[in-house]
């Protein structure tokens, strides 16, 4: 560690694997990679957006340990990569290397009065889709539905540049995210769905808002 015994912030990008734990690519030469490999407890922070005033802004802290992800997780990586495209080869040519945050506990602020902890088991939401039934959801959706992706954009009320094209990066029980080209947006379903007709009919339902 550069400073012992002091904390080290950083940034980067994550998603959720399928037990809903994040997961991260970090380079080996970074100095929070060396730092994890000397001590695997990390915190991250979550924030929500599009909040004026960020202490106003629901957050949540997540202290977990950091676990390297074997190349041979296939299914973890590529769901990372659904996320991040650019990031495919980072790991070949970049010596980049997978890790997973196993939550401890998680420290949420939603407000004056809402602030309380959380234990990993109420935390964690499985993704009730199997890797094959999220890809063919995403492939369906970004080959066939480029327009119904707009309309969700546009009922939302979230910005969408004629020359970006939408892209469905991740299906779960709550709900999706699209790629907006360098942004990645959060949706949420109506209500909880667990199986692919049910995720069609939310969509369906969504785009004829």
């Amino acid at each position: 560690m550069a400073v012992s015994g002091y904390p080290f912030g950083s940034v980067v990008p994550y998603c959720l694997d399928r037990q809903g734990r994040p997961i991260i690519l970090i380079s080996r030469i970074a100095q929070h990679t060396k730092n994890i490999l000397a001590d695997p407890k990390v915190s991250l922070i979550a924030i929500e957006r599009g909040v004026d005033d960020i202490q106003t802004a629901g957050r949540l802290t997540l202290l977990a340990d950091a676990a390297r992800i074997p190349p041979e997780d296939e299914d973890t990586l590529e769901r990372y990569y659904c996320y991040f495209p650019q990031s495919r080869d980072y790991h070949k040519t970049h010596d980049f290397d997978f890790h997973r945050l196993e939550p401890v506990r998680a420290r949420y602020i939603g407000g004056f009065g809402d602030i309380h902890w959380l234990e990993p088991e109420q935390l964690l939401l499985p993704n009730p889709f199997t890797d094959e039934e999220e890809l063919g959801m995403l492939r369906h959706m970004n080959e066939d539905h480029t327009e119904a992706m707009q309309r969700y954009c546009l009922n939302a009320g979230v910005a969408l540049p004629e020359a970006v094209t939408p892209v469905m990066t991740g299906i779960d029980a709550e709900g999706f995210h699209l790629r907006l080209g360098a942004r990645i947006v959060r949706f949420e379903f109506p209500s909880p769905v667990q199986s692919p007709m049910e995720v069609r009919q939310a969509l369906v339902a969504m785009a004829r808002a």
